[in-house]
């Protein structure tokens, strides 16, 4: 199990300082809205590689007021095994954040085989309504937590993509020019979609083994013409298909078939219910079993737990699934940090967990059983 035995931020979001040492499994944060909970969950997400459960911009997580730089550092363990993580940027206008893995830097993949976290937020209740590309982000995310290089693959495959629509564009290209970019997305393109299509079926066979009732065992597909050809034929064949139709349409400026075209379809297992047309407790519900299968699916092949970031966990859940989802918790092996705006949401978490009561500017680490439920320092904006 991976766990976070310190944390500290500087000028991020609404935290001037703060200092925070959890000695529990669970931490729950309880507090009304507006009060920091969520920026304390985001502030361990973007430890992770991406832009943390918000996916905002690195320029818009600095405290309002300040220098316009902003820092996070962790101690973390993992099988007996302690580093430091940390990540920020220094100042307004920097573009990029540093990440610093025992003092060293790195990159985003050093720093994804280091640390995984996965998180269920609010806003992510809108990927059935909203468009392919969240879904798709989605999916990402969770495909780079077992593939590290994923983000790479995307990357490249962008930055060629849009190599290739500029020369088009202008008009300045030769054929063999193209050719080389064009052979670059191929294969970017083919070895992202296979990363994609790896992580939904490990998803779907972990669901599929029923462990995580009375939560539906939603089913994930893409729906993409790569992933199709990908399915039933060698990588290296898909790639020259991909090359002959790049080449074939350079009047486009844009890739005819694109990985960023594709989309993440989610369906209730049993009865075949697309989620879109779900009720708002049963897409809750699914999301809640691809969390829960997803932390599982992790833990399995890294040897390690990741760390569980659930911001208003039980809302738009019945009584019934709020108990399980409580239960579950208390039976994973992951580091778990919810939050809620009631105490009594909280209650199926069990006596062990430990409660911090936040309020603007101000955490208190209230005691929990027989435990002190951490001990820490907080000053807000």
């Amino acid at each position: 199990m991976t766990t976070l035995t310190a944390l500290r931020l500087t000028d991020f979001r609404s935290y001037a300082s703060l200092d925070v040492r959890p000695n529990s499994r669970i931490v729950a944060l309880e507090g009304p809205n507006g009060s920091g909970k969520t920026n304390l969950l985001e502030a361990i997400s973007v430890l992770a590689p991406g832009r943390g459960l918000r996916g905002a911009k690195f320029t818009e997580l600095a405290r309002r007021g300040a220098s316009g730089g902003w820092a996070v550092a962790a101690q973390l363990t993992d099988a007996g095994r302690r580093f430091t993580l940390g990540t920020g940027i220094d100042g307004a206008g920097a573009e990029r954040r540093k990440i610093l893995l025992d003092g060293d830097p790195v990159n985003a993949a050093a720093a994804a085989a280091a640390f995984a976290c996965v998180w269920l937020t609010p806003q992510m209740d809108r990927l059935f309504t909203e468009g392919a590309s969240a879904r798709r982000r989605f999916l990402d995310r969770l495909t780079l937590a077992l593939a590290p290089a994923h983000a790479s693959e995307v990357a490249a495959f962008e930055a060629a993509s849009a190599n290739r629509n500029r020369q088009i564009e202008q008009g300045t290209a030769d054929a063999a020019w193209l050719a080389t970019i064009e052979d670059s997305m191929a294969r970017h393109a083919a070895a992202l979609t296979a990363s994609r299509l790896d992580l939904i079926a490990r998803v779907n066979a972990m669901l599929a083994r029923g462990a995580f009732a009375p939560f539906p065992a939603a089913t994930l597909a893409l729906e993409c013409p790569i992933g199709a050809r990908l399915a039933i034929e060698p990588a290296i064949v898909v790639e020259d298909w991909l090359r002959r139709l790049y080449a074939r349409t350079r009047a486009e400026p844009v890739a005819a078939v694109s990985p960023q075209r594709a989309d993440l379809l989610l369906a209730d297992a049993g009865s075949g219910l697309a989620a879109a047309f779900a009720s708002t407790g049963q897409q809750r519900a699914m999301l809640v079993a691809i969390v829960l299968a997803h932390a599982a699916l992790i833990a399995s092949l890294r040897g390690a737990a990741p760390v569980l970031l659930l911001d208003e966990p039980f809302v738009h859940l019945d009584a019934a699934h709020r108990v399980a989802l409580g239960e579950a918790l208390q039976r994973s092996p992951s580091q778990v940090f919810c939050t809620a705006t009631d105490r009594a949401q909280l209650r199926s978490l069990g006596d062990d967990a430990a409660i911090w009561l936040v309020s603007p500017g101000r955490i208190i680490g209230a005691r929990s059983g027989d435990q002190d439920g951490g001990a820490f320092e907080a000053a807000g904006a």
